[in-house]
């Protein structure tokens, strides 16, 4: 049974085992589907992440106990619903080098070699809890165990747009430009946040994601192209 809290004068936090784990983040999304399917007209905007979800609604359409009434219907019957369904992403990455200023750091600190972590690193498939942070910040699991290292005590200034980290037991990256204490191993092309665009965000909760290592050339191609909102989609596995 999740807990309920209330956040503000326009939210409640629906919160379930507090724990990273698929079966959680499942209950999260079914959730998130139900929320958004039998409220849309009372609930401004919902914001999943690993064991909770966030609800604003508008106290103007539903008083507030009312929406707590909802809520907890809702997850009674949220098991039989059907969130939006996995994309599955593949995305680039040129490891090591002045693109991952951190590889040697990892590697050295797991007992392994720079080669095996990259191997290790791209080689699994990895589930975007949440967005967050900065813009379109994908908080990723699924990182093994062997590649889990501590954040840095001191942050980076700056880290670049599209750096590949890892802090604990996660790996994510920078949609922009900005401070962090992420590990960096390296570097896509890809932007993963463009304002403009109708869909901003390249990530969604939910999505799963497994990144390539490419070579320095494939890098600077990419890096010089310009994406459209379709070709943004192609990156699509299947």
């Amino acid at each position: 049974m999740a807990n309920y809290k209330f956040v503000g004068d326009k939210g409640i936090l629906v919160e379930f085992e507090k724990k990273i784990a698929l079966e959680v983040h499942e209950q999260v999304r079914k959730m998130d589907a139900a929320v958004n399917s039998f409220l849309a007209d009372k609930v401004l905007e919902t914001i999943p992440s690993y064991h909770s979800i966030l609800v604003f609604y508008d106290p103007l359409e539903i008083e507030v106990n009312n929406l707590l009434a909802e809520l907890k219907r809702l997850e009674k019957s949220c098991s039989e619903m059907s969130p939006e369904n996995q994309r599955h992403l593949e995305i680039p990455v040129l490891y090591g080098d002045e693109f991952g200023p951190d590889l040697d750091y990892v590697a050295e600190y797991n007992a392994l070699t720079p080669e095996e972590v990259i191997d290790l690193h791209s080689s699994q498939k990895y589930r975007v809890y949440m967005l967050g942070f900065t813009p379109g910040f994908p908080y990723l699991g699924g990182l093994p165990e062997r590649l889990a290292t501590p954040r840095r005590k001191n942050p980076t200034q700056k880290v670049i747009a599209g750096s590949v980290g890892i802090a604990g037991d996660q790996t994510g990256i920078y949609p922009i430009s900005s401070p962090g204490g992420w590990r960096i191993i390296g570097n896509t092309p890809l932007s993963l946040f463009v304002p403009e665009a109708q869909d901003p965000f390249l990530f969604k909760p939910g999505d799963i994601i497994e990144f390539k290592a490419i070579d320095r050339n494939c890098y600077q191609v990419l890096s010089e192209k310009t994406w459209d909102e379709d070709e943004r989609k192609e990156i699509e596995i299947g």
